[in-house]
């Protein structure tokens, strides 16, 4: 008993981690891949019978599954792109001493504390057209008033701006992290050449704090894509279509009309895009850090 265990010690110890990888990750890819083959439909009273490709054929032909990919793909680089920037800006400020830091600090910890649906709710009250508080603000400085999420147009950066207030905080902890990392002796060697702050900035801290950047625009990605939450709970993916994207159009089609072999095509679909940016985020960042 002891020598079988001594030959296959380096395959028993990770053996319940591969088990449960393979229970919980492996199994329900290749379960939806296997639905997604089949026509299975509770509304039309198909079982899941094998139809190969075809919801992959009428998938790529479908006008409302193009226009989830896009305003996915809109609402994703908007709102990543915004607290990309924001978050950046705010940790370069706070990674200094000045009085009050810590509370500062602190307050910017409290939208990632609130769930989403909750944060959802607050927007939405705040972007009512009459009784809103930006339409009123607004109102007062002279300012015309807007739809925000009840007009196509404003609908997407309405919600993204929703993320951002909730997400920019995370940005700016991954930042801090980053530059509370970095080595000194580049700053010091920049401050006794008598190089100015900005020049410090850009010449030696973001390139320094690139990898971390890149991190951080990996997991924000990954997590922007996905949205669901925000966007259901303030606009179901109205007005019309505008706002929905494809994790919105999945759960239409699987819990409203009920075509679960159509929405794990769609399941599939979704899984390799957000597969694909992340594989291209950490081909970027080995890039960087070489």
């Amino acid at each position: 008993m002891h020598s079988f265990l001594d030959r296959y010690v380096r395959w028993l110890f990770p053996l319940p981690a591969l088990i449960f990888i393979f229970a919980m990750m492996i199994f329900p890819l290749a379960y939806t891949f296997w639905n997604s083959l089949t026509g299975w439909s509770l509304s039309a009273g198909r079982p899941p019978t094998f139809i190969g490709l075809d919801n992959y054929i009428r998938l790529f032909q479908d006008e409302r599954f193009q226009g989830a990919v896009v305003r996915t793909i809109y609402f994703t680089v908007l709102a990543v792109a915004v607290e990309m920037i924001l978050g950046i800006a705010i940790a370069l400020f706070l990674n200094r001493e000045f009085r009050g830091k810590r509370i500062i600090s602190s307050i910017m910890l409290l939208p990632m504390m609130a769930t989403p649906v909750a944060i959802a709710m607050v927007w939405l009250l705040m972007y009512e057209p009459t009784a809103g508080i930006i339409n009123f603000v607004l109102k007062q400085v002279g300012l015309p008033r807007g739809m925000w999420i009840g007009a196509n147009d404003t609908v997407i950066p309405s919600l993204a701006l929703a993320d951002v207030w909730q997400w920019t905080p995370m940005i700016v902890l991954i930042c801090l992290a980053g530059l509370t990392a970095l080595p000194r002796d580049p700053f010091e060697s920049a401050v006794v050449d008598g190089a100015s702050y900005w020049q410090i900035t850009r010449h030696i801290t973001l390139p320094l704090l690139m990898p971390t950047i890149t991190v951080a625009m990996l997991l924000r990605l990954i997590d922007a894509l996905k949205t669901f939450d925000i966007i259901y709970t303030m606009t179901l993916g109205g007005p019309g279509f505008a706002s929905e994207t494809l994790n919105i159009l999945t759960y239409q089609y699987a819990f409203y009309y009920l075509h679960f072999g159509y929405a794990s095509s769609l399941l599939v679909v979704f899984f390799a895009l957000v597969l694909g940016v992340s594989l291209l985020t950490t081909y970027l960042r080995r890039t960087v850090e070489v």
